[in-house]
């Protein structure tokens, strides 16, 4: 293995790579134009964007820790999310919010989700995982069999980190960066901006625009640290509003120091609840250990920024009742096993809890009825559930979701 490969490896193993809604939904590439980065605001070398782009791929994990600050501008009533009284995910959808974070660089990581009296935490060690919730004072334990274990240990590093995606793992810069950057063809262009300061630190801009106006993202600019080539900001920009970014996720401060050893122990509080869910980890064909169901993917429809995913027979009043087992078409197929059907369960997230807000209602509020079913449009994504049981997500305009149902 070259040493280039092995160090694009590292980067996709990182502990915060996991996908976010906005950018997994499309395939984004880089065609990299020859401009370089102006020395007038700072003192880094200049750059073209190929070899911007090229080191921060290349760039081996740190150690590092920092406050993250999430903004979301999406078109959404930012007062829905306002009323939540504690920390919860749900909450980054509208606002702002303050994440700390935490990783060695290698297998273990720390966020927590920082609300007014309350926190959302998530631990990760490997193959384990552990969650928090201190409105709900219950503590999760993530794990996996032994079996698959010995099967994560096998795998190629892209085939590891593709299996231990979680969704329970908070968005930072650097996974908001490794979407826009680990899929590099044809389908946009990148130049190097004026250089820029973030969190303290010196920065290049790599600015990426699609080559398409199919898409509803505009530009995604990313800052990149000037000396470990870690993203410090990523700022997507939608074709609604040029005021401001749509999604920002940012470093206020930033250290590239080891964390202390404790800062990755975790231990619920003694008053908590506490539950195990053994997680099954995918064979090749989709299937999971001990299973002959095969692994139905969705339907993707074109390509880069303008890419449409269809997911069939999903019954959405079921998921927002959380009842998965109603999802018989889709489940069985997709998941394949009793223990994964549990696994959705523990996934569907109690939302109700600190939001003040049933998901039934906040999906009625959230969504427009529509001839073709409910139409969920914000400012970068577009998200059509049929009457039919179908639902069509793309960060493309919602009548293009509508055209093609």
């Amino acid at each position: 293995m070259t040493s280039t490969a092995h160090s694009r490896r590292s980067f996709l193993r990182s502990p915060w790579v996991v996908p976010i809604a906005v950018t997994s939904a499309v395939a984004v590439s880089l065609i990299s134009a020859p401009l370089f980065a102006s020395g007038d605001a700072n003192d880094l070398p200049d750059i073209t964007a190929e070899q911007l782009m090229n080191q921060v791929l290349d760039a081996e994990p740190t150690a590092m820790s920092g406050t993250v600050v999430h903004t979301a501008r999406l078109g959404l009533p930012d007062m829905l999310f306002t009323e939540a009284t504690g920390a919860d995910p749900i909450s980054l959808l509208g606002g702002s919010s303050t994440i700390r974070v935490w990783t060695d660089g290698e297998q273990r990581s720390r966020a927590a989700l920082l609300g007014t009296m309350s926190e959302y935490s998530v631990v990760t060690d490997g193959a384990e995982m552990w969650t928090y919730s201190s409105s709900d004072d219950e503590a999760v334990h993530y794990s996996v069999s032994d079996a698959d274990l010995a099967r994560l240990e096998a795998m190629s590093d892209e085939a590891r980190a593709e299996a231990l995606k979680r969704q329970g793992e908070l968005p930072t810069p650097q996974e908001a960066a490794t979407e826009a950057l680990t899929k590099v063809e044809e389908f946009s262009t990148v130049r190097v901006d004026a250089q820029s300061t973030v969190a303290g630190r010196e920065v290049y801009q790599l600015i990426v625009t699609p080559d398409t106006d199919e898409t509803l993202v505009k530009r995604v600019v990313l800052s990149i640290d000037g000396e470990t080539k870690v993203p410090l900001r990523v700022q997507t920009w939608s074709t609604q509003d040029d005021t401001a970014p749509a999604v920002e996720v940012s470093f206020t401060d930033v250290d590239f120091s080891m964390p202390a050893e404790s800062v990755f122990d975790f231990k619920a509080p003694a008053s908590a609840t506490e539950r195990e869910v053994v997680v099954p980890v995918p064979e090749k064909d989709g299937t999971m250990a001990g299973s002959d169901v095969q692994h139905e993917m969705p339907v993707v429809t074109g390509t880069g920024w303008g890419t449409v995913v269809e997911f069939k027979d999903l019954d959405i009043a079921a998921l927002l009742a959380k009842d998965p087992a109603s999802m018989t078409g889709t489940t069985d197929r997709i998941i394949g096993s009793e223990e994964a059907q549990k696994m959705l369960e523990e996934f569907v997230p109690e939302h109700s809890a600190g939001m003040g807000l049933e998901l039934g209602a906040l999906y009625d509020q959230l969504t427009t009825e529509v001839p073709e079913g409910r139409l969920l449009s914000t400012t970068l994504l577009s998200i059509l559930a049929t009457d039919d049981g179908r639902v069509l997500v793309g960060a493309v305009p919602a009548e293009t979701l509508r055209t093609m149902a």
